[in-house]
């Protein structure tokens, strides 16, 4: 069995808005279509607009965060919340202004090896909106 050494890495802004470290723990492979990452934001910090071909799975481990969709739809992810995102349904998710938050990612490739589509940034009023949603739920 091979050795796997995790090392987080900075995520760039092709991806997500403010600090982000992503924690690698398995891309597709050997058969299996499954990747998965321990994600970790700053307050504030966030993913784009983004949706998964197979859908997603976020498990919240630390602080308290935001699943937003297209639609308008918050929920917000602390630790042991489960949240399902079915396939191709546009969403973002990042943690609060006012704490940090980190989750496990997990989704599967499509058939052409592709586990998401990034999209356009959320902007500081979709961000707040959702803030002050989750604020008074």
């Amino acid at each position: 069995m091979e050795k796997l050494v995790r090392t987080p890495t900075s995520a760039g802004p092709d991806a997500f808005t403010g600090e982000v470290l992503v924690d690698a723990i398995r891309g597709p492979r050997d058969g299996s279509r499954v990747a998965m990452a321990h994600v970790h934001f700053a307050p504030s910090a966030r993913t784009r607009w983004h949706w998964h071909p197979v859908g997603q799975t976020l498990y919240g481990t630390d602080g308290v965060g935001l699943v937003v969709t297209r639609g308008g739809e918050v929920l917000t992810l602390e630790p042991g919340r489960t949240v399902w995102i079915p396939p191709y349904e546009e969403h973002w998710h990042g943690a609060l202004s006012t704490s940090l938050m980190a989750h496990l990612a997990v989704q599967e490739a499509d058939d052409d090896d592709e586990t998401v589509t990034w999209l356009e940034a959320v902007t500081d009023e979709d961000y707040a909106r959702a803030n002050a949603m989750a604020d008074s739920a």
